[in-house]
């Protein structure tokens, strides 16, 4: 596992990159309804026999700069058309991944990424970075970012509202990652408090600034992910000044600022249509997105070139290798009950976690995620982790087999025509 110990250290470490194996438990299911879309991958993406023995199994590890088409600073005066095609270069060079864990605060780090990665993610972002915490503090940046040969692609998200603190965390994390992230999404108090993610959607000359600094300085190509104003004019416009001004890759979350209950409020595909539409980089599509079906209507809906989830992957990190939640089986669904439940994901990430120790908090909300339906069923048993001051991997395990103890179980299900299990 990746620690950042120094600038110098890190600035200095050549890597090789290498995508993560595909697991012999994951889905079939997903690689059949996605070969249609998906373009023919280069050798070295191909699934490897004996994935789980390699899983995470060595230290960090991008393609070395000289295979990177971002490997150099890009000069200062460079034509529009030739930014476009190097977005593209880099994004297929990739495998262009459809199936994206978003960011979330505390909840997209390592183990986490690598447990959905194993059931059919094949990107994904880090949670939230702060970036003066993160070029400041080297306690932060050891907890909060953390990486693996495997975790890979992958998006390494900064909050920023400075370029120049922003471009000083970037460069920690640039050797190991595809993209450095700018988050222009964050809807939350904490943002409007701090002055960054959506908030800055009312300083757009700041946007741009923070754009144009990382396009112009580093060798990764810069992503952003934003949510979409009221009105869509006013969306296509600000869409098309983050690709004039250095933008590789957009993902646009289809609801605005003020829209914070995705249960409650769908997202608007047909704006994230309109910006893909107008701009010339890859987009991918953010927001409707509970289980792997939804996945393939939001890309043709969209025309995105790629799909994040966030919510509903906390739930059930295998949503996209095709295993539903009962909440999202329908009586005229002809669904199966698969022999993955939650709980053996629980175990799963666990044993991730042990592997790649991240802070407990971290590890206590996925638990309580994964989890909730059997918690609901059995509070007693939620009640004992919510006393619980010092948790530890090995408490963990023997609560989950204290669920298990009670004869209760929350299957996953599959659809009938799937041969994920076969």
């Amino acid at each position: 596992m990746l620690s950042l110990p120094t600038t110098s250290h890190l600035l200095r470490r050549k890597t090789h990159h290498r995508p993560p194996p595909i697991s012999s438990k994951a889905s079939l299911f997903s690689k059949q309804i996605f070969s249609s879309m998906a373009p023919q991958l280069p050798p070295s993406f191909e699934p490897e026999e004996n994935g789980d023995d390699s899983l995470c199994s060595t230290l960090i590890s991008p393609y070395p700069f000289e295979e990177n088409p971002f490997k150099d600073s890009p000069p200062r005066n460079i034509s529009a058309e030739w930014r476009i095609e190097r977005a593209w270069q880099h994004w297929r060079s990739l495998g262009s991944p459809k199936l994206v864990v978003a960011p979330m605060v505390d909840n997209s780090e390592l183990p986490f990424r690598m447990l959905c990665r194993k059931y059919g993610a094949t990107a994904a972002y880090t949670p939230m970075l702060h970036s003066r915490l993160f070029s400041e503090n080297e306690k932060y940046r050891r907890t909060e970012f953390t990486t693996c040969k495997e975790d890979r692609p992958l998006f390494v998200q900064f909050c920023a509202n400075d370029p120049d603190t922003l471009l000083e965390a970037a460069r920690f994390v640039e050797p190991y990652c595809d993209y450095v992230d700018i988050n222009f999404g964050c809807p939350q108090r904490i943002a409007k408090r701090g002055n960054y993610g959506a908030f800055l959607m009312d300083n757009l000359p700041l946007v741009k600034a923070l754009v144009e600094k990382l396009s112009a300085d580093l060798r990764v190509p810069v992503s952003c992910k934003i949510r979409i104003f009221p009105q869509l004019e006013d969306t296509i416009a600000y869409a098309k000044m983050l690709e004039e001004a250095g933008c590789s890759l957009l993902a646009v979350h289809g609801r605005t600022r003020d829209e914070k209950d995705g249960k409650k409020i769908r997202a608007n595909w047909a704006a994230i249509r309109a910006v893909k539409n107008s701009l010339k980089i890859p987009v991918l599509a953010n927001g409707n997105i509970r289980h792997v079906e939804d996945a393939i209507d939001c890309l043709a809906e969209t025309g995105a070139d790629g799909v994040l989830s966030a919510e509903a992957l906390l739930e059930n990190p295998a949503l996209f290798s095709g295993y539903r939640t009962g909440e999202w089986v329908l009586s005229s669904d002809q669904a199966t009950v698969g022999e993955l439940d939650q709980a053996d994901l629980v175990d799963e990430y666990l044993k991730l976690c042990a592997q790649y120790p991240v802070p407990l908090r971290m590890v206590r909300s996925h638990v309580h995620k994964m989890l909730g339906e059997w918690f609901r069923q059995n509070p007693s048993v939620r009640e004992e982790l919510n006393k619980q001051n010092k948790l530890t991997l090995e408490w963990l395990h023997g609560l989950v087999g204290r669920l298990r103890e009670t004869g209760s179980r929350i299957p996953l299900y599959l659809p009938a025509n799937s041969d994920s299990e076969a």
